[in-house]
């Protein structure tokens, strides 16, 4: 990815005055286990104002906070809204008490009983997709076969990738998705990663901020910064360790405000 910009330059610039500053995570803020440049410092100056919205789907606020309480970035779970976990309230919202094939990480499914869903993988209602690193042959042989049956598959996230902490990407819940698509071609029943812009107006609706009064901030155009132009904020793309500096032109801004 060419161009974009250090967060160091995020912090000694206008945006970082905005009422609301939300932050994708992976990428912008973390890689892998490790904390990037500046992330901490931005968590220290701006913790009032951050909000982050990350396409994670492995954990749920509360775990991902107490995750990053040990990296040094300690921000509340109400700060978190992450794609796994409003995937499932809304799941649980449009079908209250349904039985659901649940193809994600423990924390989502520990979550899943808490808000009355029910996990059944012999006689489904609805199937949900999320991150699992136990995923295996087993399960996506399981899923194909739901799918197959006419059981709704609902996708937390499709990214096929997150970047690990030296750049390398590492598969998400896209990859798993693909090869379920190879098989059996189908839509899925619902979702709202990004770039889909229901995070970004969560994130708005929790900060009590109009969309001209936010900045958004992330390293790929093509989710975070085309969630944030579906609600109105102004997008500002950080640059991914080890990708070449800023273009002449400058960072790439979506029509930013001071």
């Amino acid at each position: 990815m060419l161009g974009g910009i250090d967060l160091r330059d995020f912090l000694e610039g206008p945006w970082a005055g905005r009422r609301a500053i939300l932050a994708d995570l992976d990428g912008c803020l973390l890689a892998g286990g490790t904390v990037l440049p500046q992330a901490a410092e931005l968590v220290a100056r701006h913790a009032r104002q951050l909000w982050i919205v990350s396409n994670n789907s492995g954990d749920t606020g509360a775990t991902l906070a107490a995750r990053l309480a040990g990296l040094g970035l300690p921000l509340g779970p109400e700060r978190l809204v992450l794609a796994g976990e409003q995937c499932l309230l809304r799941l649980a919202k449009a079908h209250p008490g349904a039985r659901v094939a649940l193809f994600a990480a423990p924390p989502l499914r520990a979550l899943a009983r808490r808000i009355g869903l029910r996990p059944d993988r012999d006689c489904p209602e609805v199937a949900l997709l999320a991150r699992d690193p136990g995923f295996d042959f087993a399960d996506l042989a399981l899923l194909m076969a739901l799918a197959h049956r006419g059981v709704p598959v609902w996708l937390t996230n499709a990214d096929p990738s997150h970047p690990g902490p030296d750049g390398t990407p590492l598969p998400e819940t896209g990859a798993l998705w693909a090869a379920l698509a190879a098989a059996v071609p189908v839509a899925p029943a619902g979702g709202l990663g990004k770039p889909a812009p229901d995070l970004v107006e969560t994130a708005l609706r929790l900060a009590g901020a109009h969309p001209a009064e936010a900045v958004f901030l992330g390293d790929t155009d093509a989710t975070d910064g085309a969630a944030a132009r579906a609600v109105g904020v102004d997008f500002v793309l950080i640059r991914r360790p080890g990708t070449p500096a800023a273009a002449a032109d400058g960072p790439r801004v979506g029509a930013a405000r001071c």
